[in-house]
């Protein structure tokens, strides 16, 4: 009896679009491939129907040492008239598309001015970043130049990759463009010009709403594709344990279910299920957590070195990492900091074997790359200050490091692999990684985008419509006497939005709304008014420079002269809206003493004046909760554990509770109590 086998049939490949410049096109077999090293043959890693792991090993096989150690680094790479932070004064005119060749070697700590141990070049010339130091990673700043330049310029330089060797493309990776922030955290944080604009971070926790996340990552992806950048350097998965610290406005608050949550959502929304031709690549960070640093000092600094765990809630810091690999991270950021009194080695994570390889990637089961912060190696080498560069290099590939930051010229790595055969392994690891990224991106078959649709997608109204919905969404209500607000139409409002920088604080107002609002009549002096709209943004000390001095988060610190504050709202019944950025303690303002003068209190996040009035009005019903604990005093934020989030220091701490947020009792809802 003969017994019939049903045979799956295995579907053709599909064929990819290919966008090539210099590359021939090979035909075989009905498809067509890139020859993309010139050699007239179609080698494993140009065919497309094979694996990126298969492709990588091939490609592997054909680097050069120097090739190989171009690869392992990422740093700046500047557009024509672009502005470096190194120099943010020295625009010579509109950016353009042309090849920006100068580098940029300094000797001293970008952030910090701090003198490096040598000469540092941070920023490489377009042309010699590409042919000579063979990279193909760049951390792309600009703020300021129109998405459809930005697209003609990442289209010119992929041609230049597809012209050297072996044609292997770019990935330029960005820090975030999309939210409205302070700028407190100096180059790593940003509104670019054009696109959809969405509250900060710490403003989509407060939405409460990982769908709208997921729409966030999924929209702000769009744009990024549009220009040509494929890469983003986040989102922080820190918890905001430590008031003081100046990055919480990047963090997702300080519970870390609402931040794993949070960070899941938007990895998702920006990477899709798996790597593809549409994602956008994140780096989760800063592993294992940055945000229980001593007294809120930042690691950039010697001084901040030290990460703390006085509440014993380490293994709390990681639950949002957890969540990010599950959700297929591809890369994760370790920071600079050295972990004190725990099981770990006391040197920076980018140097600690039992963090990166045991904890990382036996432990968590993470499979990516691990992507150094800017400057661990010359500028932040925390614990192991006494290695040599040399030595330095070999012990952070040994601990897991796959990719460094900071660093343009390959000269002193290429010095330590020659000298250290024996790590070669991890350098092949590592490459082997930052190439099947490359692959699963589709940026072997197209790295190039459509310039005259870049200026089209960026800024779309369907993207900034729901970025001004997201706005909205994060305000929270959080005191509303007397069922004040929303406030009547007919109303007479003098609005002042204060905000003051920490190091030259003007004296007086702030600025004065006079034009006009739907619903609302703006008047020019609080005597006029019947109401105040008091709209404070403190600023906490910057991130970039600082000093050792202590950080503190009342308002008088924090550019906010209390004094005009309290006269101010003494004169006429006041609505109080505060920008959080950090946890403010605002005791000096709204105490016993002062709190019958405000009708409401409000806090905001990064948003838009109209998004602020469209709360105020009842245009928007306020669905916020609040992200984190606001301390009472700075008493208590002395006396705090870094570690510990503010529902967890006790009965005394808070002022304004995590997940606190009120809403209109709308007319809706009145009658349905009444009919019950």
């Amino acid at each position: 009896m003969l017994i019939g086998c049903a045979q799956t049939e295995i579907p053709a490949p599909e064929q990819p679009e290919l966008g090539h410049r210099s590359a021939a096109i090979l035909d075989i077999d009905g498809y067509q491939f890139k020859d993309l090293n010139k050699n007239g043959t179609l080698d494993p890693y140009e065919d497309w129907r094979l694996s990126p792991e298969e492709r990588s090993k091939d490609l592997l096989g054909r680097m050069s040492l120097e090739e190989k150690a171009g690869m392992l680094l990422i740093a700046d790479m500047m557009m024509q008239n672009e502005v470096s932070i190194m120099n943010p004064s020295g625009q010579a005119g509109p950016i353009t598309a042309a090849f920006n060749e100068k580098d940029i070697v300094v000797d001293r700590n970008q952030f910090t001015g701090e003198p490096l141990p040598h000469p540092l070049m941070n920023t490489v010339g377009t042309t010699k970043g590409i042919r000579d130091h063979k990279m193909r990673h760049f951390i792309w700043r600009t703020t300021t130049a129109p998405p459809g330049t930005m697209a003609k310029w990442a289209n010119r330089v992929q041609a230049l990759a597809e012209s050297d060797r072996l044609g292997i493309p770019v990935l330029f990776a960005s820090n975030p463009r999309n939210h409205i922030s302070t700028g407190a955290l100096g180059a790593t944080a940003s509104t670019s010009v054009g696109f959809s604009k969405w509250p900060s971070e710490i403003g989509l926790a407060a939405m409460r709403d990982s769908v709208m996340i997921h729409r966030f990552g999924d929209m702000a992806r769009r744009e990024w594709l549009a220009a040509g950048i494929r890469k983003g350097y986040m989102y922080m998965a820190d918890l905001a344990t430590e008031p003081r610290w100046q990055r919480i406005e990047g963090t997702f608050g300080e519970d870390p279910e609402l931040a794993a949550q949070s960070v899941a959502a938007v990895t998702l929304g920006f990477q899709g299920d798996s790597l593809n031709r549409d994602s956008v690549a994140l780096t989760t960070k800063h592993f294992p957590g940055g945000g229980a640093t001593y007294k809120g000092f930042d690691p950039h600094y010697t001084y901040g070195r030290n990460a703390v765990f006085p509440g014993g809630q380490f293994e709390n810091n990681l639950l949002p990492f957890k969540a990010a690999i599950k959700a297929g991270t591809s890369s994760i950021m370790p920071y600079y900091s050295l972990p004190v009194n725990t099981k770990y080695e006391e040197v920076a994570y980018a140097y600690n074997e039992g963090i990166l390889r045991d904890l990382l990637r036996d432990e968590l089961g993470f499979e990516g790359i691990i992507n150094s912060d800017t400057g661990p190696i010359e500028s932040m080498p925390w614990g192991v200050d006494e290695l040599s560069i040399e030595e330095r290099y070999v012990k952070a590939l040994e601990s897991g490091i796959n990719m460094f930051a900071g660093n343009a010229d390959p000269t002193q790595l290429i010095n330590t692999l020659e000298a250290h055969p024996e790590i070669i392994s991890y350098v092949d690891e590592s490459v082997q990684l930052l190439l099947e990224e490359l692959f699963k991106l589709g940026l072997f078959e197209n790295p190039y985008v459509d310039e005259e649709k870049a200026d089209a997608v960026v800024g779309k109204k369907e993207f900034t419509e729901a970025g001004r919905e997201a706005q909205r969404k994060s305000i929270v209500l959080l005191r509303n006497e007397q069922q004040a607000l929303p406030l009547p139409g007919d109303a007479k409002v003098y609005f002042e939005e204060y905000a003051k920088h920490d190091n030259w604080m003007e004296s007086g107002p702030g600025r004065i709304y006079a034009q006009d609002y739907k619903g609302l009549a703006f008047v020019s002096s609080p005597g006029e008014a019947d109401v105040i709209l008091l709209w404070l943004k403190p600023a906490i000390r910057p991130l970039f420079p600082a000093d050792d001095s202590p950080l503190r988060v009342i308002l008088s610190a924090c550019a906010v002269d209390v004094d005009y504050v309290n006269e101010l709202t003494a004169k006429k019944p006041t609505i109080l809206a505060i920008n959080y950025s950090n946890p403010f303690a605002i005791n000096e303002i709204y105490n016993d003493q002062t709190k019958d003068r405000f009708l409401g209190v409000m806090a905001t996040f990064g948003v838009e004046p109209d998004a602020l009035l469209d709360v105020v009005t009842g245009k928007y019903n306020p669905s916020g909760k609040m992200p984190f604990t606001t301390p009472v005093n700075q008493r208590v934020v002395e006396n705090n554990k870094e570690d510990l989030p503010g529902y967890l220091e006790g009965d005394d701490y808070g002022l304004f509770q995590f997940g606190e947020g009120l809403g209109y009792i709308t007319i809706t809802l009145i009658l349905h109590h009444f009919l019950l």
